[in-house]
């Protein structure tokens, strides 16, 4: 049988049919090849004291953040008065820090939209673990401080801006001494390292109690002066304003700051430690800074 001949008009539907279905092939690729995109990861920049990275809290509480929220956290860990100016130039969405009186100016030039109680700990003067400078019988970390000026006894200064360092100048300046020679050494470095320093020169350094717990067993030194309630460290959280930066994700520093407020991370800053230590590095806290002198 001889094959019938199509028509122009049927060839015409034939091709049109061909390029209908070639455009539906086209269309459902695209959307099927979007679909199958996962949506854009949300991030969040955390500057933070060296403290809170140095202890270890970090490694356990960003974690926690991270599977709750889906947001994943990118941590400059930097002395409290660079976090700070971080956030002023808007490098960091959200900031945890230990410096009261940096944070209130912080926030008074409106650089930050909140400010909340996270934790606290406390410093000590530490020092060689065999030392002819005795500092337990000191009334306050005022008169331990005048104790190291007067012996010249070797001291280690932060000196990088940090919450630590503002404490210790505060100490000195309540001490009425402006402390200069070459037993007092500006080490310019974080809490880790300038406890290291300590360690090596056998001298005397403030330190936040929850690195120190941290490298103790790693440096000959013990705790030579504790207890004075000048010596209080508090940690605040920040959220940086955007208005003042456009491109800072405050929707990830809020859902950061309501995680810090939560039951489960205070039981996890409640917790971290004891096991390896006996004690807690941190106490959760639960009011709002503003209030903190």
């Amino acid at each position: 049988m001889k094959g019938r001949k199509i028509s122009f008009k049927g060839k015409w539907c034939i091709e049109m049919f061909r390029s209908l279905n070639l455009a539906f092939l086209l269309f459902a690729c695209l959307f099927l090849g979007c679909a199958s995109k996962s949506p854009p990861s949300r991030e969040l920049t955390l500057a933070t004291t060296t403290s809170t990275q140095d202890s270890g809290l970090l490694d356990v509480l960003l974690p926690a953040f991270e599977r709750e929220s889906g947001v994943k956290v990118k941590v400059i860990a930097v002395g409290s008065g660079q976090a700070l100016e971080l956030g002023r130039r808007g490098d960091a969405d959200i900031l945890l820090t230990h410096s009261p009186q940096a944070e209130k100016k912080f926030m008074e030039e409106g650089w930050g939209t909140s400010r909340e109680a996270v934790m606290h700990n406390d410093f000590v003067i530490v020092g060689p673990a065999e030392g002819r400078v005795e500092l337990k019988n000191a009334p306050t970390v005022a008169d331990a401080f005048k104790i190291i000026a007067e012996a010249e006894s070797p001291f280690i200064s932060r000196s990088d801006e940090s919450g630590t360092h503002q404490k210790e100048i505060n100490i000195w300046k309540s001490a009425d001494i402006e402390p200069d020679g070459q037993w007092y050494i500006r080490a310019g470095a974080g809490m880790a390292q300038a406890l290291r320093m300590a360690h090596e020169k056998k001298a005397f350094v403030l330190s936040d109690r929850a690195t120190y717990l941290t490298l103790k067993n790693e440096i000959e030194m013990k705790v030579s002066f504790e207890g004075d309630e000048q010596l209080l460290n508090r940690y605040s959280v920040i959220t940086v304003n955007p208005q003042k930066h456009s491109h800072i994700h405050q929707d990830e520093a809020n859902r950061f700051v309501e995680f810090l407020m939560s039951p489960n991370a205070k039981k996890i800053i409640g917790s971290f430690g004891v096991e390896l230590y006996g004690q807690s590095l941190f106490v959760p806290d639960a009011k709002v800074t503003n209030e903190i002198p």
